[in-house]
């Protein structure tokens, strides 16, 4: 007689359309996730193959061979008559996912800016050279390669992340030139964390897992360009799958123990793991409270950071010895850049609507006011919001200078592992302060209010700034057909402080390079108008058949000004 596999506690019970067990008919809805992560496969799959079968005849006869996996799991998730048989159709689903991600990597693994910096930041390691603080301008010369500008008419040319990814990469360094070794660890990194996510998920939810980590090609996307928030990921899914039962009964325990551990290895790659901590702990504090009291919660959380903050510590260890100042600043460089404002959350009120605006910095004082509110919201209501714990930390990226989706995208298989393994009945007993002026739900509702008020009170100083520069366009010599050479502009300071301008043409959301200025004031005084030249970057710029945006960053006060040029009103002016 066989020995039924061992169910996790927090799984859920793989009930069928004929009662539960391996050998019962599988319920629709699992056959519902297993046809939708099938169908997540097909996303993208044409165009790896259209290429393939080009450059790789090999590797479009696996992919074909992916396609009928495809067909065939797709009739057998219908079709199977037990569960057992449908678990084993989620297996194959997987595995096919697993090799359509190593063939869209073996197609395209060069990867972006992220790529170069990490493997760069590895050989810099291997060579037993400074990591932190050192410029590498020559990485950003592909067409490839992103910049990113800071409002001081700069570039960030430096590695600003923890040190596990460069850790990892150093031992693939022998695959390839530019970024592929970053690429081929994030993309390793991403198997393991969906293979990770698929074993640890009961098993009617697994198909889901698949989906969410390799399916729709977005994930695997991001791992193709080198993104250290990847092996973020994967260390945090350990951590996540039922975390409201990390140290049941005050005792971590090896598994709790082990996810410490993951806990702060996943800080120690990335600065994404920093944002969802605090409210995992608040979290995590608020169970063991209601369930053994504050004395034995609080050593139980105490035992937990401090091996998660030794694991951090010890991997950044040779680093902080060596290079102490620069890995601070680095690592912190993020937060502190002072990168220009992009995104799809609430700055882009400033980038399209209203042309710009002389507070743009309450953007982020916004974001960071919102994240400590909701942390606080989420101990007060710690019964209603603690599912929410893996999902709360990126609305405050909503109200931030820097709202890319991004960063939500990269996070959201968090999202599934909660949603399955850590349901409302976890925190049903969750601790929640209540001193007696709370106990009122007035009282509540207006605790909540003021929590959120300064964030919301930052939002509104950001939309409703005003550009202080007003700029028309009086001159546009040309080259050629469709082709600038450079601009004329005159400017006027509206403001009551001195400006200094940095220029540049963005199309869409797309951003440029710098535009140099070749004549004019660089800054301009309060009340005045100035005439300045700028030439493109590269010389001359190809016209597109769009509308263009002028905009002008200035770093003190942080401020944003745009106007919207048209390509026949530039021909005009010829």
């Amino acid at each position: 007689m066989t020995t039924p596999a061992r169910r996790p506690r927090w799984a859920l019970p793989a009930t069928g359309e004929r009662g539960g067990g391996d050998g019962a008919a599988p319920a629709q809805w699992h056959r519902v996730l297993t046809l939708l992560a099938v169908v997540s496969l097909f996303i993208g799959t044409r165009s790896v193959w259209t290429e393939a079968s080009v450059h790789r005849l090999a590797l479009a006869a696996v992919i074909s061979g992916c396609y009928a996996a495809i067909l065939a799991t797709g009739v057998l998730a219908l079709t199977v008559r037990r569960t057992r048989s449908l678990a084993r159709v989620d297996l194959l689903v997987l595995l096919t996912a697993l090799t359509l991600t190593g063939c869209a990597w073996a197609l395209a693994h060069a990867g972006g800016d992220e790529a170069a910096l990490t493997t760069q930041a590895a050989r810099q390691l291997a060579a037993g050279r400074p990591v932190y603080g050192q410029p590498w301008p020559w990485l950003f010369h592909g067409r490839s390669i992103a910049l990113t500008p800071t409002m001081s008419g700069g570039y960030d040319y430096t590695y600003g992340y923890p040190p596990l990814a460069p850790l990892l990469t150093a031992p693939l360094l022998w695959t390839g030139h530019g970024g592929t070794p970053a690429t081929a660890m994030a993309t390793l990194a991403l198997g393991v964390g969906a293979v990770l996510l698929w074993r640890m998920l009961p098993v009617p939810w697994r198909s889901a897992a698949t989906a969410v980590c390799l399916g729709f090609g977005f994930l695997p996307s991001y791992a193709r360009q080198g993104y250290p928030a990847v092996p973020a990921l994967a260390l945090l899914v350990p951590v996540v799958v039922g975390w409201p039962r990390i140290g049941r009964g005050g005792r971590l325990g090896r598994a709790g123990i082990a996810r410490a551990v993951c806990l702060g290895a996943a800080c120690a790659a990335q600065q994404l793991p920093w944002f969802v901590t605090p409210f995992l702990l608040a979290g995590l504090y608020a169970v063991r409270r209601g369930e053994s009291g504050g004395r034995v919660a609080t050593r139980m959380l105490l035992r937990f950071v401090g091996l998660a903050a030794g694991t951090w510590l010890l991997i950044d260890a040779y680093i902080v010895v060596r290079e102490p100042g620069s890995w601070l600043r680095e690592v912190a460089l993020p937060l502190t850049q002072d990168a220009i404002p992009h995104g799809q959350g609430l700055v882009g009120a400033s980038l399209y609507f209203t042309g710009g605006g002389d507070r743009i910095a309450w953007y982020g004082h916004a974001g960071i006011l919102l994240a400590l509110a909701l942390v606080a919201l989420s101990v007060l209501f710690a019964r209603s919001l603690g599912p929410a714990a893996t999902v709360l930390p990126w609305c405050a990226f909503y109200l931030a200078t820097r709202s890319q989706d991004g960063y939500y995208l990269l996070m959201t298989p968090l999202w599934l592992a909660a949603a399955v393994s850590a349901p409302t009945s976890e925190f049903a007993e969750a601790w929640q302060p209540r001193p007696r002026w709370l106990r009122h739900r007035g009282a509540l509702a207006g605790a909540a209010a003021l929590l959120v008020l300064p964030a919301l009170t930052g939002s509104a100083l950001a939309v409703t700034g005003r550009p202080p520069l007003r700029m028309t366009v009086t001159a546009a010599p040309e080259t050629g057909a469709r082709t600038l050479t450079g601009l004329t502009v005159r400017v006027t300071n509206t403001g009551d402080t001195p400006l200094t301008p940095h220029y540049m043409f963005a199309r869409g959301q797309i951003m440029s390079r710098y535009w140099p200025q070749r004549h004019g004031p660089t800054t301009i005084p309060a009340h005045t108008t100035a005439t300045v030249t700028l030439r493109p970057p590269d010389g001359r710029l190809p016209l597109p058949r769009a509308r263009l945006r002028l905009r002008a960053f200035t770093p003190t006060p942080q401020t944003l000004s745009t106007v919207v040029v048209r390509t026949d009103e530039l021909e005009r002016l010829r």
